[in-house]
C-alpha cells in the first residue's frame, strides 16, 4: 500500500516542477504593448488584385524600402520567447524592440523577405500552414522551412489548411493544431510554442484549447485583447502594401497603444 502511495506522491511532485506558474493578466496588459508587424504576400501587384488584397500583398520594392527604414531607425527584432518574458516577467528588452511574423508559407517570404531581413541581421515568425508546404511553385517546401529555422527565425503553427479557428469543434482541434504541430516539429527538430489565428479570428471559447496544447502565446490582428488572456491575443499590425515609410512608422508609434518615442 505504501509503494503506490509514494509512486503518486512522486508523480504529484515532479508534475508541479513542470507546471508553468500563473500568468498576471493584468500585469501583461499594463506593459507597454511592443510592435508586431504581419506579412503575407510579397510580390508585385497583379491587374486582377483588388484594393483590399493589396492589404495583404505588398510589392519588393516596398518591402525592402520599410525594412531599410527599420533598420536605419533603430529598430531590433526580437523573437516569440522573448516577447513572451517580457510580458510575463518584464525581462528587459533591446532598444526599440519590434517582431516581424510572416503568415501562410508564401515562397517569397523566403525569395524575397529573407534576403532582406539577413541584411539587417533582422529575424522573423514564420507561421506555417502545413497543407501549403509544397503545394505549387508559390508557397516554401519543407527544406526552406527547416533552412529558416536552423538560421535562427522561429516556426511556428497557422493551423493545417488556415483553418477559422471560430468554427473548430471536435476532431477539428486535433486536425488543425497538434497534427500540423506535430508536422512542423519533426521539420524543424524543435518545439513548436505559437501560434497565429487564420484571418485574425478568434474567440474566447477556444482559447483554452490553446493552453491544453502547450502553446505558451497566440497572435491575432488588430483587435482588442482578451482582458483575461492577453497571452493568447497580442496584436499584430499587417503593414499594407500601399504603405509608406512614413505610414509604417506612424503605426509602428501610434498603433500599439501609448505612442513610442
Amino acid at each position: 500500500m505504501l509503494k503506490p502511495l509514494i509512486a503518486l506522491l512522486s508523480v504529484c511532485f515532479f508534475g508541479l516542477l513542470h507546471t508553468e506558474p500563473a500568468v498576471n493578466s493584468k500585469a501583461v496588459l499594463a506593459r507597454r504593448q511592443i510592435p508586431v508587424l504581419c506579412y503575407h504576400q510579397i510580390r508585385d501587384w497583379r491587374a486582377s488584385d483588388r484594393q483590399v488584397d493589396k492589404n495583404y500583398i505588398i510589392p519588393p520594392a516596398a518591402f525592402k524600402a520599410h525594412m531599410k527604414m527599420l533598420a536605419d531607425s533603430g529598430y531590433h527584432t526580437i523573437l516569440p520567447d522573448e516577447l513572451y518574458n517580457y510580458l510575463t516577467e518584464g525581462a528587459p528588452l533591446p532598444a526599440k524592440p519590434i517582431m516581424l511574423t510572416f503568415d501562410d508559407s508564401d515562397g517569397d517570404q523566403f525569395a524575397v523577405a529573407r534576403p532582406e531581413l539577413n541584411k539587417y541581421g533582422f529575424k522573423g515568425v514564420y507561421f506555417i500552414v502545413t497543407n501549403n508546404l509544397s503545394k505549387n511553385k508559390y508557397y516554401m517546401d519543407r527544406k526552406q522551412v527547416k533552412q529558416l529555422s536552423d538560421e535562427g527565425n522561429v516556426i511556428a503553427c497557422h493551423t493545417r489548411d488556415h483553418a477559422n479557428f471560430n468554427k473548430l469543434k471536435g476532431t477539428d482541434w486535433d486536425t488543425q493544431l497538434n497534427i500540423p504541430t506535430r508536422k512542423l516539429e519533426q521539420i524543424t527538430g524543435k518545439p513548436v510554442k505559437y501560434f497565429a489565428f487564420p484571418y485574425g479570428i478568434w474567440n474566447s471559447v477556444g482559447l483554452p484549447e490553446l493552453h491544453q496544447r502547450g502553446f505558451k502565446a497566440a497572435f491575432q490582428l488588430d483587435q482588442p485583447r482578451d482582458t483575461n488572456d492577453p497571452l493568447m491575443t497580442i496584436r499584430r499590425v499587417i503593414d499594407c502594401g500601399y504603405w509608406n515609410t512614413k505610414t509604417l512608422d506612424y503605426y509602428i508609434k501610434h498603433g500599439f497603444g501609448k505612442p513610442v518615442k
